[in-house]
């Protein structure tokens, strides 16, 4: 039995039949990483801890009273989320010896269903990227197209050997695909959950703003922030969302959620379903398998009965400058907390309070980070308030509102998008650009559902010329996510995405190991 293809639902039979345990399972989980180590996609294992955790959920199998579906499921969890005792890092050199001293509490909600955390993944620092290359780990490499020849040699790899996993939840979304993992969680600020989850064959989900706890997120920019979910399939994205969802009185955005169950069914229709093609995402740059998946896509829901309408979001074209002021504004305000005082790394330079500031922060960030914080300060001086982040404010509403309009005025009950541009890109493609460059060309369908606060889901649609996966985009209206997973569903079965020539070439590689 091909343990790590299986989904959560028939893993969770499986472990109930006792015909595997919950052990066995994360034994096959760690080892599966530590054969793809090159990958680079946990960088805090915690084996120990999780090998005592599907101890404990073997034990209760085997008394008949495991907690919930995902008792024994092994996960992975973002480096942005604290973890009590477990060094939390964001990937930057300022957080690199923080042991947080408090959970998350959509970790603890896991980890209360009986799931086993089995480590902490990787993220381009502090969440500020789409590639997952500005890491202090080092890059999260693609599992498609990897030269498996040549495993346990990354080093000797060149630039244009391997292709990027999308970011900034890249970590999360190799984990995933690999099968190091049965799910994770990614945070999804522009589309970091989305992104990665489309370039490397997997199924990521932004949920609804205020659906989820931001409590022990740390922060990039807090009204944008949403705690994502990466698993293989909708179903077992809808269970993970059904574990975290809720309203948690420690984040005073969150809310009751509107639906008692994110049960999807098994054979769901979407006859009747009024589906919009957003003009304005028909952009400059769009690849060509891109768009003939979701042309062909749409042709799928007209023929199953759904109508399928176009409709405009104008104020798309704003949204990218938008975002950029907004995310900078807000990066400046929570990266101000971090000055080698109370927490952080602290430099060895002491001629002043104000030099060791000055070298501290300099020290603790990036190149990337740095310059955020420089942008959102420059925003908010008082001659460019008004002209830049009040304006930037102004402009998100409109975003908001063309979405509201569409789905209340028109009747739309989904969007269909793609959720980027093209397949991945080799590290040296990628890196020849700058992040903010790569951000604004590879965030521009998913970072406007962010300013909007409603959800969306990034579903593996196909393969691009190169054999590296793209992804379709559905969006729906705020708290309308069992809909959205439901769509999901429907079109997940529909695509067939070829993920068996990923699987099959790593249970391949584990025979031969």
């Amino acid at each position: 039995m091909k343990m790590l293809q299986l989904s959560i639902r028939k893993l969770a039979s499986e472990l109930r039949s006792g015909k595997i345990s919950a052990s066995e399972l994360c034994r096959k989980c760690r080892d599966r990483t530590e054969l793809l180590q090159d990958f680079n996609a946990l960088v805090t294992p915690t084996f120990t801890l999780a090998a005592e955790n599907a101890a404990e959920s073997s034990a209760r199998f085997e008394a008949g009273g495991a907690r919930h579906i995902l008792d024994g499921i092994p996960f992975g969890v973002k480096d942005n989320f604290n973890t009590a005792g477990i060094r939390t890092t964001c990937a930057s050199k300022m957080l690199g010896k923080y042991f947080p001293p408090y959970t998350a509490t959509v970790v603890n909600k896991l980890q209360q269903c009986g799931a086993v955390l089995l480590g902490k993944t990787n993220l381009d620092e502090f969440a500020m990227g789409v590639g997952c290359i500005d890491s202090i780990f080092g890059p999260a490499r693609n599992p498609w197209k990897y030269p498996y020849k040549r495993l346990s040699q990354a080093e000797d790899l060149k630039k244009s050997d391997w292709y990027v996993s999308g970011g900034s939840s890249g970590g999360s979304a190799v984990a995933v695909a690999t099968g190091m993992v049965l799910g994770a969680l990614g945070s999804d600020t522009g589309g970091s959950t989305r992104v990665p989850a489309s370039m490397c064959g997997v199924v990521g989900l932004k949920p609804t703003y205020g659906l989820c706890s931001r409590h022990g997120l740390i922060p990039l920019v807090n009204s944008l922030d949403v705690p994502g979910v990466m698993a293989r399939t909708v179903d077992d994205a809808a269970i993970i969302l059904g574990a975290i969802a809720g309203e948690d009185p420690l984040d005073s955005t969150t809310v009751p959620s509107p639906q008692d169950s994110f049960e999807l069914p098994e054979e769901p229709s979407v006859k009747g379903l009024r589906v919009g093609i957003p003009q304005e995402y028909h952009s400059p740059g769009l690849q060509g398998e891109v768009l003939q998946s979701w042309s062909k896509a749409a042709d799928m829901f007209e023929n199953a009965g759904a109508e399928v309408v176009s409709v405009s979001l104008p104020h798309t074209q704003y949204s990218l400058a938008c975002y950029s002021v907004l995310c900078a504004v807000e990066v400046a305000s929570n990266m101000a907390r971090y000055d080698g005082i109370e927490y952080g790394h602290r430099s060895s330079t002491d001629s002043s309070t104000e030099a060791l500031y000055a070298a501290s922060r300099h020290e603790g960030f990036n190149e990337v980070v740095r310059g955020r914080i420089f942008a959102g300060n420059f925003f908010t001086l008082r001659r460019n308030y008004e002209k830049f982040f009040e304006h930037a404010q102004e402009i998100r509403r409109l975003v908001h509102d063309d979405f509201d309009r569409v789905f209340t005025e028109q009747g739309v009950d989904i969007l269909l998008t793609p959720t980027t541009t093209s397949e991945s890109l080799t590290f040296e493609e990628f890196s020849s650009a700058d992040n903010r460059t790569q951000c604004e060309r590879i965030d521009v369908y998913t970072q406007p559902a962010n300013l909007a606060g409603v959800p969306a889901v990034s579903i593996p649609s196909g393969l691009g010329k190169n054999g590296l996966p793209i992804g379709l985009q559905l969006i729906a209206p705020c708290f309308h996510d069992r809909q959205l997973l439901t769509v999901g569903r429907w079109l997940e079965q529909r695509l067939n995405f070829p993920a068996s020539r990923l699987h099959d070439q790593l249970e391949s590689l584990v025979a031969d190991s």
